[in-house]
Order: C-alpha cells, then sequence, then structure tokens
C-alpha cells in the first residue's frame, strides 16, 4: 500500500500547476472558471483545463477538477455541457459536493469517475457506503474525523474505493467547510466559490443571553476564536497510511507558486522517506522546517487524534500567516556557463546569500550573489524591479524551476 500512495496538490493556476509537478505531485486538482470553490484564484478556462490535462497525462501525474459547489437551479443550465466537456478532455477524476451534480454526471457524462468533496461532510461508514452505492471511485474525507473513526470507514466500504484525506494548509472554522459567514458579512457565497474568510478577520464578541455577561475577549487587538490554526500531519503518514488513507491532500490553490512548491516538496519527500521507513518512518527535521519557510498559521493535527485534540485549536496570536524565508526568485532557464536566468520575484541585491528550494540535489544548498545582471548584459547592484529577467552567477546545477528564497531575518553580508 505504501507504494500506492499520493500527493496531491493544489493547483490555482497554471504556474502553480507546473510548480506542483515538478515538485513531486502524483496529482493535482483545479477548478475551471464555474463551480469551484475558490473563485479568486487564477483558475481555468476550457482551453486551459485541456493544456492542464495533456501537461500532467505527459508528466504521469493524474489531473482532478473541482465541481464542489452546493449547487442552486441556475447552475444546472450549462453544467451537463461542462461535464461532457471535462470527460471529452480526459479528466481524472471530477470533484463533487452535491448530489444534483452527481446526478447530472452520471447521465450526461457516465465515463467521468467522480470523487466526493470534503463539502458532503462524510463522517461514518454508513454515508461513505451510500456514496459508493451510487458508484463514485474516491471518498474525500471530512476533516473532522479521527484516525479510529478512518479505519472503520475503510473496513466498511469497499475496497477498490479510495480514500482521500487532507495533510496540509488552513481550516474552515465551519464544519468542512459549510460556512455563511461571508454570505451574511459581504453577500458572497462561501459555498460558491466566493468565500472572504470572514472567520480570520477580528472579533469582539459577548454572549447576551447569560445572566451574568459572558465577554469573550483577548486583549486589544480583539479575539480570534474562529481563526483555526494550520493542519499539518506530515509526522503522522503512517498512521493515516496503516488507517487506510492512500491520497494524502494539500491545501491552497489560492496560495503562492512558492507555498505549492515548499509544502509539496516537503511531502513528496516524506513520502519516499515512508516507502523506505515504513513504520519506522520519523521525518527528517529537514522537512519539518521547510513547512515554517512558507506562509502559515500554527500548527495543528486537527480532529486525527481524538486523544490529543488541543483544546486551543483557535490561532489566537493573529489572523495573519507567518513564515521564515521569502521568495526570491524562479529559476526560468538551466544553469550554463556559470550563469543561471531567473525571474525576480522579490528585492535581492549583491552581498545577499540565497538559498536554493528544488526536487533535485540542489536542494537547500546556498548561493552568495557576487553579480547580477540583465538580460542586455547590463551589470547592477540591487535587483527591485519586481518579475525582472536576470542573470547571477552560481557553480550549482540549477534547473528550470528551482527556486530562490532567503531567510527572512538575513541581513546582507
Amino acid at each position: 500500500m505504501k507504494n500506492n500512495l499520493e500527493i496531491l496538490s493544489p493547483a490555482g493556476n497554471m504556474e502553480k500547476l507546473k510548480t506542483a509537478i515538478y515538485f513531486g505531485a502524483d496529482a493535482v486538482y483545479f477548478a475551471g472558471k464555474q463551480y469551484g470553490l475558490r473563485a479568486f484564484s487564477g483558475n481555468f478556462t476550457e482551453k486551459e483545463i485541456v493544456e492542464a490535462i495533456n501537461f500532467c497525462h505527459e508528466h504521469n501525474v493524474k489531473a482532478y477538477i473541482t465541481i464542489n459547489i452546493i449547487a442552486h437551479n441556475e447552475d444546472f443550465t450549462h453544467l451537463a455541457k461542462y461535464v461532457k466537456f471535462l470527460e471529452k478532455a480526459g479528466a481524472d477524476a471530477a470533484i463533487v459536493s452535491d448530489l444534483g451534480i452527481i446526478y447530472f454526471i452520471k447521465k450526461y457524462a457516465p465515463k467521468l469517475p467522480i470523487h466526493v468533496s470534503t463539502q458532503a461532510n462524510i463522517v461514518n461508514k454508513y454515508s461513505a457506503k451510500f456514496f459508493t452505492d451510487l458508484g463514485v471511485e474516491r471518498i474525500i474525507l471530512a476533516r473532522e474525523l479521527n484516525i479510529t473513526e478512518i479505519r472503520e470507514i475503510r473496513k466498511f466500504i469497499p475496497k477498490h474505493i479510495a480514500l482521500e484525506a487532507f495533510v496540509h494548509g488552513a481550516m474552515c472554522i465551519s464544519y468542512s467547510g459549510r460556512c455563511l459567514l461571508s454570505n451574511y458579512l459581504t453577500n458572497r457565497d462561501s459555498n460558491r466559490g466566493a468565500c472572504v474568510q470572514a472567520c480570520r478577520w477580528e472579533y469582539t464578541i459577548t454572549e447576551k443571553n447569560r445572566t451574568d455577561p459572558y465577554e469573550i475577549q483577548e486583549d486589544k487587538r480583539g479575539t480570534y476564536i474562529l481563526n483555526s490554526k494550520d493542519l499539518n500531519m506530515l509526522a503522522h503518514m503512517h498512521e493515516l497510511a496503516t488507517a487506510g488513507v492512500t491520497s494524502f491532500k494539500i491545501e491552497g490553490r489560492m496560495k503562492s507558486p512558492y507555498y505549492v512548491a515548499t509544502v509539496t516538496n516537503a511531502y513528496h519527500r516524506a513520502k519516499l522517506q515512508y516507502i523506505q521507513d515504513g513504520k519506522r518512518y520519523n521525518p527528517s527535521p529537514i522537512l519539518e522546517k521547510e513547512l515554517l519557510k512558507t506562509s502559515h498559521r500554527q500548527y495543528t493535527t486537527g480532529f486525527n487524534f481524538k486523544d490529543q485534540f488541543e483544546e486551543e485549536s483557535e490561532c489566537l496570536k493573529s489572523s495573519t500567516p507567518v513564515q521564515t524565508h521569502d521568495f526570491i526568485a524562479m529559476v526560468i532557464e538551466d544553469v550554463k556557463d556559470g550563469w543561471v536566468k531567473i525571474e525576480q520575484r522579490n528585492r535581492f541585491s549583491v552581498g545577499y546569500e540565497l538559498e536554493v528550494l528544488s526536487p533535485n540535489d540542489t536542494f537547500n544548498k546556498k548561493i552568495k550573489i557576487t553579480k547580477i545582471k540583465t538580460e542586455t548584459g547590463e551589470e547592477i547592484i540591487d535587483a527591485k524591479n519586481v518579475q525582472q529577467i536576470l542573470l547571477i552567477q552560481t557553480k550549482l546545477d540549477l534547473q528550470a524551476g528551482d527556486i530562490l528564497r532567503k531567510n527572512s531575518k538575513y541581513v546582507k553580508i
């Protein structure tokens, strides 16, 4: 079973999709311009969906398309045409939560595999069995389950049905994402792709019906009782795998390419370590530190361990994510004659020491910046124009797709 594990990465646009694949994703999930729950990410036109699916298959990676809104009547107007298109385009599955959409896929695109979204709130074995009887191929488990419950579901449903679970990223404070805060406060429907993450705002709340008023306050900054910590299950791949989970899903279609690269790389390397070590698996401290280098809130294992559930699963200190490293540049051409072409993303200058993020052996190697040139050959000291194409000197064997980053507290040498 270890050899069948899948690292499933988010792809909010084509750049993130290609980044995820380069850094080791076995599968990616993304949405078209309609029907997905991340309407504010770039998403894909139908032409781009075809291109993305073909690119995935060329690299032996699976492509899952989200159609996971809670659909209203008007949402079905063009749905039949869309699911037929996905079937013809060769999508490996549609991720669906709404029974009406499952009905439409079965009727109009019967060869399109269906994965039941975490939005369907499957927290018991009977719900899982109901969906398998409908002919779905995979259950994406609700995040409110613990390992014991996952194991019970695995034993209860047919062996050919795959189980997928979120292992990393932001968690919704509501039940598997079914929230109306965004609807009430901004009139943007969170269950149809327009969530503004109002749960991350600062609140001061008073419960009025108590005889002794109970004020929920933290300090002058307000309170973050609706602000969940981020999920991090890197250390617990063995527990999940032995419970029956085969697809390890990373949240973050609206996150940066740097986030996608860092987290995918860490979980891919952890998977390889787990395949080698089995039950003796204990992730390298290097990989655990990797997950601090990109945007995150305080980490938690969520609901996975019933006896260890943290009383303070809210991120009370701040609603703002933190990270120890900054994304400086993307390598866009392999190194040639000691020079490598990069696309700058954040400011750096001669004298900086940059760290390499790569799926290759240059991972975590350092580069001291001694020379920077523009495409026309002009030498510069300070690279401050975002997305400028530049050349830097290095002895490392960098490749297109590698990322350069620096410690956020780093002071130029």
